[in-house]
């Protein structure tokens, strides 16, 4: 989804009552700095630039205002749940009061939101499972924002329970014994006539809820799917993707989607050859798969990114990569540091974090 200047907006205000509204905000901006989001300071307001919508925050002594803007009423609570889960993240165990107003939801169910059932599983590799649901698909259908939350319910409901509007315009959750898991994927295919839906799951030893569901994979099977979100790398002169197996999805989509003029690179770090997967790739894009060492100490797709030969003279490149978050840091250090790369020329993000593997 494109936001154009002249698309009329919706918004929604809030005041959060917080005993320290300053050092919240600080908090929230350095968090949404650390994921690449675009944020401008100007006198005691900052304005952050989130893809599918903006916000605008300013502490008072008493508390924080915070503004939020998008095209359409789905994306706008996605952006207020944002605000919320890190407002409660970054206030210390506080719970500050507030009430959304304007442009609210009302409805018995959230406006981005659908309930999917699963078709089939089939595995792709010995540690990845492509999951088919059908349902009412086709706002996931867009090759602009290609990721979704997935809401895993607890395991033995038998009647999943979701999140719907609230009376204060924020969202509502179930009790926590019914309460669903909530993670992002990338749709590697969606077909609106079909009602279907293809989504490419991680499996791990440890299994979070996504990776625990897929590997269960019982036909009629529910969940609940809410976006799309997430920014693709743009149109570039040229463009490098890189990443571990958990933007393996997203890079494959992404280069499925590339003009067949496109030129640049795709580095892929996986365990070993069983988990590379074909891929249709422009003629001007190479693809590296990077294997992994058994030495812990070694990061194979930071050393490949480090010394990755980038067109100097072009005065468009584009970098986008997603990986595990210490990783992360550490390329975007060096794109911004070594390579002198502008923020809007990338866009690197942790999508997991090695002590916990939270990411699936």
């Amino acid at each position: 989804m494109r936001i154009s200047a002249m698309a009329q907006m919706l918004v929604s205000e809030a005041d959060f009552t917080l005993p320290d509204p300053a050092l919240v905000a600080s908090r929230l901006i350095e968090h949404m700095a650390e994921h690449d989001v675009v944020c401008e300071t100007s006198g005691a307001s900052t304005t952050a630039h989130l893809g599918i919508g903006s916000g605008v925050l300013e502490a008072t002594q008493s508390c924080l205002k915070v503004r939020v803007e998008a095209p359409d009423l789905g994306a706008l609570e996605l952006l207020r749940e944002f605000v919320v889960s890190h407002v409660a993240e970054f206030a210390d165990g506080v719970k500050p009061a507030f009430a959304w107003r304007g442009n609210v939801s009302k409805g018995a169910r959230l406006a981005n939101f659908r309930e999917v059932r699963l078709k089939s599983a089939v595995d792709l590799t010995p540690r990845m499972r492509r999951l088919t649901f059908t349902g009412d698909v086709a706002r996931f259908a867009g090759d602009e924002e290609i990721h979704v939350r997935l809401y895993f319910p607890p395991e033995g409901v038998s009647e999943p329970e979701w999140p719907r509007p609230g009376a204060d315009g924020g969202i509502v959750w179930p009790s926590d014994e019914k309460r669903p898991e909530v993670r992002y994927y990338t749709v590697r295919r969606a077909d609106v006539e079909a009602g279907e839906i293809e989504i490419d799951v991680l499996l791990h030893d440890d299994a979070g809820p996504g990776s625990a569901f897929a590997s269960a994979a019982r036909p009629g099977a529910i969940c609940g799917m809410a976006g799309p979100v997430g920014r693709i790398a743009p149109v570039s002169d040229w463009t490098l993707l890189a990443g571990d197996e958990t933007a393996l999805p997203a890079i494959a989509r992404m280069l499925e989607l590339m003009p067949d003029e496109a030129r640049g690179l795709a580095l892929i770090e996986v365990d070993g050859p069983a988990d590379e997967l074909p891929i249709r790739t422009p003629e001007g894009v190479a693809l590296r798969w990077i294997h992994r060492t058994t030495e812990p100490s070694e990061r194979p797709l930071v050393d490949a990114i480090r010394t990755a030969e980038i067109p100097s003279n072009s005065s468009d490149a584009y970098i986008w990569v997603a990986c595990e978050h210490g990783d992360a840091k550490a390329i975007r250090s060096h794109l911004r540091t070594d390579r002198g790369l502008q923020r809007d020329r990338h866009q690197v993000v942790g999508y997991w974090e090695r002590s916990t593997e939270a990411h699936a």
